[in-house]
């Protein structure tokens, strides 16, 4: 597997190197003829028509992680439903690339921490929100833990859940831990998937 940082020339970020040492730095059209399945991309969404070329290299079974220097729900949520694996920031730490290399290389999705909650409410609304939730997967539930689920599905975090139901966060994980193992999801991600009777394998960022 190669790793391809697409970019501007003045993009070139010195840990990107440190993270990578052996990655190239290709524009986007020295990225369409030398990407190919199973490489690692990371597209600097600061390049015009980005998507698109998350798409096509996706297309080509390439793995795709978008690098932006202003993340932003908005942002993640394009670079998600155009094919992205991953969302960082353009100056993560070596060691935080190499993290979400492996992720996005295990068919996980990895997405900046402090969006994640903004991502999954998006999500969940494009999925048709409560509309679209299933019966079946509910029903497995306790009328709490179900409680539990949608408030989560919505985009809330532990603490605001925990407020709202006037329970601790330490319940409120556990009520997740119960709701994960019941329905055989990993994540917030892979709940509002399963409810909505979707697929994806999510690697587990805040439970």
């Amino acid at each position: 597997m190669a790793h391809f940082f697409v970019c501007h020339g003045r993009d070139e970020i010195p840990r990107w190197r440190m993270a990578f040492p052996e990655s190239s730095w290709v524009g986007p059209t020295q990225a369409l003829e030398q990407v190919g399945r199973g490489d690692l991309a990371w597209v600097m969404s600061n390049l015009d028509g980005w998507d698109t070329l998350v798409r096509d290299l996706g297309s080509r079974g390439a793995v795709l992680v978008v690098l932006s220097y202003s993340p932003a729900p908005e942002e993640a949520s394009r670079a998600l439903n155009a094919g992205a694996r991953g969302y960082a920031h353009a100056l993560s730490p070596a060691v935080l690339l190499q993290q979400v290399a492996l992720v996005t290389t295990n068919q996980g999705i990895w997405v900046l921490p402090e969006l994640l909650n903004s991502v999954v409410a998006g999500t969940f609304k494009a999925l048709g929100g409560h509309a679209r939730m299933n019966g079946d997967s509910l029903s497995a539930l306790t009328e709490r833990e179900r409680t539990v689920a949608l408030a989560v599905a919505e985009g809330k975090s532990n603490k605001v859940v925990a407020r709202e139901l006037d329970i601790t966060e330490r319940t409120v994980k556990a009520h997740l831990g119960a709701i994960f193992r019941k329905l055989g999801v990993r994540d917030r991600m892979q709940l509002i998937l399963q409810l909505a009777k979707q697929e994806a394998k999510v690697l587990d960022m805040d439970q």
